[in-house]
């Protein structure tokens, strides 16, 4: 993800401090349906959600279906975008590497296991709901 940062800056000479990640939930489900590489940024597929679900439909964050702990998300365009300040109003969903949720405090203070908050929409239902149904994004299932 550094790496992304660092063309993006490169190319269109910006510091690098001052660019972090947007967001884009797109409707493509898996790599292969992907045509085109992104202008900018990158593609992340084979991301879960967990607490929730993603509505295809609406484009937005939603209950869980009864019965599912976590579902695949779509594949999300992560956007280097300078000065980037997220929507209040959509749920800064945390990604982890693990479902376990915890890791060792690195020396920046944030878990080995956290890597970054995505921005959701979430137009029905309050932001703060998602965080008390602990709702995140994961990188993989301990199946």
């Amino acid at each position: 993800m550094t790496g992304v940062l660092q063309t993006h800056a490169r190319q269109y000479k910006i510091a690098i401090d001052k660019l972090s990640f947007g967001f884009e939930v797109l409707a493509e489900q898996t790599s292969e349906e992907m045509t085109e590489k992104p202008e900018d940024g990158v593609y992340i597929y084979g991301l879960y959600i967990e607490g929730a679900r993603w509505d295809l439909d609406n484009g937005c964050v939603a209950d869980s279906l009864p019965g599912r702990m976590s579902e695949p998300m779509p594949v999300v365009w992560f956007k280097p975008q300078e000065d980037y300040r997220p929507d209040p109003d959509e749920y800064q969903a945390p990604l982890y590497k693990t479902s376990v949720r915890a890791g060792v405090l690195s020396t920046t203070g944030q878990s080995t296991n956290f890597i970054v908050c995505v921005a959701l929409p979430s137009p029905t239902v309050a932001a703060h709901l998602w965080v008390l149904r602990a709702t995140a994004l994961l990188c993989m299932l301990d199946d």
